[in-house]
């Protein structure tokens, strides 16, 4: 069950890119394009919220991260990436989280790592410059790339806090009203930095380019607010607690896979044999990095998904 919602929520969380890409070539700005999705996705949890009223009073810490980090901060990152990036080459990008969480169990945390999970850590960071380019001088927007970093900073926090409580019993967290204010805590955040008052309607009434196709606007917002928003999320948040944000992690890798393959279909955004070899690179590092074995001198897993549910996971998407 676990591995099931863990692979439908990088299903959901790798179609967000392609159906937002092209709202945000139609006129509208990344920016609005992320606060339509979260407020979107805001009012239809709403209801899961006011079952769950009481859950600001006793995790208000876990709420407000969750909706800065997990929602907020990787949604205004990536979709803002997007804009001056191909939707692969931003996924891959995020895919540095287990860099980034291996460097806080290390340095943070100080718990040993083992040198299969380093090696991951090294593989990733050469097969990103693979994607990038580097040979070129970075023939991607620097920016853009930069923004996807932060992308992956922010993924961190989602794995990290989704997995909150998972093995408190009957008094954890109930993980939809952690999702249902999340949503909430984001869309306020985002509301404050947007400014949707400012967002040109007209553009959802109208059509979208998708590779030359028209599609409907508000079809494409539709699915990002149903499909890859609440449904991602849902499903991405129980898979991690029926697993843990290691296995989690490990099936979230296939997002960028399934990001790539249909931006190549839908987009036509080809990349190539480097790019396409670099990111397959990145992957098989982030799944060493996130399976390896746990050091033998550390007293707790640090990348493994054994029986320790620790907070050493990372996150999507999306």
């Amino acid at each position: 069950m676990g591995l099931g919602l863990a692979l439908v929520s990088a299903l959901a969380f790798g179609g967000s890119g392609v159906a937002a890409k092209p709202l945000i070539e139609a006129g509208l700005d990344p920016l609005h394009v992320v606060w339509l999705r979260v407020a979107g996705a805001a009012v239809v949890m709403l209801p899961v919220a006011v079952r769950h009223r009481a859950l600001p009073r006793r995790r208000p810490a876990l709420l407000a991260g969750f909706g800065l980090l997990a929602v907020a901060g990787v949604q205004a990152c990536y979709f803002a990436a997007l804009s001056r990036i191909p939707v692969g080459v931003a996924l891959l990008i995020e895919y540095l989280a287990p860099a980034l969480v291996l460097g806080w169990v290390r340095f943070v945390q100080r718990r040993p790592v083992t040198r299969a999970a380093a090696l991951g850590v090294v593989l990733a960071a050469g097969g990103l410059a693979c994607v990038v380019e580097v040979w070129s001088g970075l023939s991607f927007d620097a920016l853009g790339l930069l923004l996807a970093l932060g992308a992956a900073c922010c993924q961190v926090g989602y794995f990290v806090l989704a997995d909150q409580g998972a093995d408190a019993g009957e008094r954890a967290p109930d993980p939809l009203g952690v999702i249902a204010y999340g949503l909430l805590v984001g869309a306020l955040v985002l509301t404050a930095v947007a400014r949707p008052w400012r967002l040109d309607w007209s553009v959802l009434a109208g059509s979208a380019r998708m590779n030359g196709t028209a599609v409907p606007a508000l079809a494409l917002l539709v699915w990002i607010v149903l499909v890859a928003t609440v449904l991602a999320y849902v499903t991405g948040v129980l898979s991690v607690r029926r697993l843990s944000p290691q296995v989690a992690g490990v099936v979230a890798c296939l997002e960028a896979v399934i990001a790539t393959v249909l931006a190549w279909v839908l987009l036509g955004e080809h990349l190539s044999a480097p790019q396409v070899a670099g990111g397959a690179v990145v992957l098989v590092g982030a799944f060493i990095a996130q399976s390896a074995a746990p050091a033998e001198a550390s007293a707790q897993p640090v990348a493994a998904g054994g029986p320790d549910r620790t907070l050493s996971g990372h996150r999507t998407s999306a």
